[in-house]
């Protein structure tokens, strides 16, 4: 049955459906504005908090950056390109009042940043209203927790170590709530030397270079993927601003420093 409440989320959100909720609103674009049902509008709302807590890093808007983003490709895009796409990034663009959305032409919206944690989420809320009182709901790495192991121990989650995929950079135990992780390691390309990953600036248009890797724990699956995506977007500030957020974290940065209540013992700067 979370099997099933995952595959429901998947369906009416995802935006290689082209029947799913997401893609009806964007096939709106620059037409007429979509009303949406209490689901979507909690989803909007809260990515128009996270858009406002953020300095407008998290942006809904910016999947448009894919266009001219191919890390299969490792080649960079032109600056005509980021030019020519960059003035239809921009969550305060579109038109929201709680009830309807207008899309601007040419613009889309991609709720990915938060319906995987958002699924997760309600995947435990099924366990839990079925009795489970002692489970893991695992989405790719976004994990929420239900009660301990069944020998009251807590459960183990590793952070993958950015610098050795392989290994883990700390061991957080954990006997409730959520853990997600946001990482430069997940998707990227190297050109000329240099690392370009999947977590793209929406303002500037270029992928961000400060952080390998930042986790959070909290007591909802969606919270910690928001926070950790945009201490990501934060980059040099990001240690300062998740801990204005009393958040609790693990974060890497790309000289392997570690920092947060979750860093474990100190770890040297790399020469």
């Amino acid at each position: 049955m979370a099997q099933q409440e995952v595959l429901r989320l998947e369906k009416k959100y995802s935006r290689f459906l082209a029947t799913s909720e997401l893609s009806l609103i964007n096939k709106q674009a620059g037409l007429d504005p979509v009303l949406v049902d209490d689901e979507t509008a909690g989803l909007l709302n809260y990515a128009a908090i996270c858009f406002e807590l953020s300095d407008g890093l998290f942006d809904i808007t910016s999947g448009v950056l894919r266009r001219i983003w191919d890390f299969k490709s490792s080649r960079l895009p032109s600056q005509q390109q980021l030019d020519d796409t960059l003035p239809v990034v921009g969550f305060d663009k579109i038109h929201w009042d709680g009830q309807k959305i207008a899309l601007p032409n040419n613009m889309e919206i991609d709720l990915g940043g938060v319906v995987k944690e958002y699924a997760a989420d309600c995947a435990r809320q099924v366990l839990l209203d079925h009795g489970i009182t002692h489970g893991l709901v695992d989405l790719g790495g976004d994990i929420c927790v239900v009660g301990c192991q069944p020998n009251d121990q807590p459960w183990s989650m590793g952070v993958r170590d950015p610098e050795n995929p392989n290994q883990a950079a700390v061991t957080i135990p954990l006997m409730s709530g959520a853990i997600a992780t946001s990482g430069y390691y997940e998707r990227f390309m190297v050109v000329d030397g240099q690392r370009y990953c999947h977590i793209i600036n929406p303002k500037t248009g270029w992928p961000v270079q400060f952080c390998a890797t930042v986790a959070v724990v909290s007591s909802r699956c969606l919270v910690s993927g928001s926070l950790a995506t945009i201490g990501m977007l934060k980059q040099q500030d990001a240690v300062s601003w998740l801990a204005a957020q009393e958040a609790t974290f693990f974060l890497q940065d790309t000289h392997g420093q570690r920092f947060g209540s979750l860093s474990g013992p100190p770890k040297s700067a790399q020469p």
